[in-house]
């Protein structure tokens, strides 16, 4: 893991947070001391379960997912966050306790290493802001009960097209079985769908 020099006003996460999140160039230069960028290897653990969580993590380039482990080992995939997106342990933060889930790069990965200081000091800073953040933190909610109930209710191929409008740019850097373990099937009943879908268009 290493610091990365990047020009900020340049970056992915400055126009992030100025056009979206309404902060200013100021705002944003005296928010510094609660954000580094760093480079991280694929592979590379940035939260274990058992850990306290201290950061969120924007994602300038690269993947990275957070998963869970089952008593055997298996692999059960939460989330992935690929460029603009953001991926932390919300919970382990909030309420000062050991995570239960890891965050791993994917692949080789620029990132934003976020401080809780950002998010308070910024909010204090801009109702604008503010305002932003808690529409973010909403939608989050939202995008996770309807996980929660895709993962109910949908079958594997209503699975499978969700997870393309949830991430189109992902299906060609992410292997068959992490989708899969996303999706919560097997990878037979994902290529079983591909060819489903596939023959649907002939």
């Amino acid at each position: 893991m290493e610091n990365s020099k990047i020009n900020l006003t340049e970056s992915r996460f400055y126009k992030y947070y100025t056009e979206k999140g309404g902060l200013t160039a100021a705002q944003m230069e005296q928010l510094s001391p609660y954000f580094s960028f760093k480079t991280v290897a694929h592979n590379t653990y940035l939260l274990r379960a058992g850990e306290l969580s201290h950061y969120a993590f924007f994602v300038e380039s690269g993947l990275l997912q957070s998963f869970s482990l089952d008593e055997k080992g298996g692999e059960h995939i939460l989330q992935f966050a690929p460029e603009n997106w953001i991926i932390s342990d919300r919970a382990s933060q909030y309420f000062n306790k050991p995570s239960d889930y890891y965050i791993k790069a994917i692949e080789h990965s620029t990132l934003v290493f976020i401080q809780p200081d950002f998010m308070e000091k910024a909010s204090l800073w801009s109702n604008e802001f503010a305002c932003f953040l808690e529409n973010s933190l909403q939608r989050n909610i939202y995008v996770q009960q309807k996980r929660i109930s895709s993962l109910l209710a949908m079958n594997a191929k209503e699975r499978y097209l969700s997870f393309m409008e949830m991430y189109p740019g992902l299906l060609l850097r992410v292997p068959q079985w992490m989708i899969a373990s996303y999706l919560g099937i097997t990878p037979e009943s994902l290529s079983r769908v591909r060819r489903e879908l596939l023959n649907d268009k002939i």
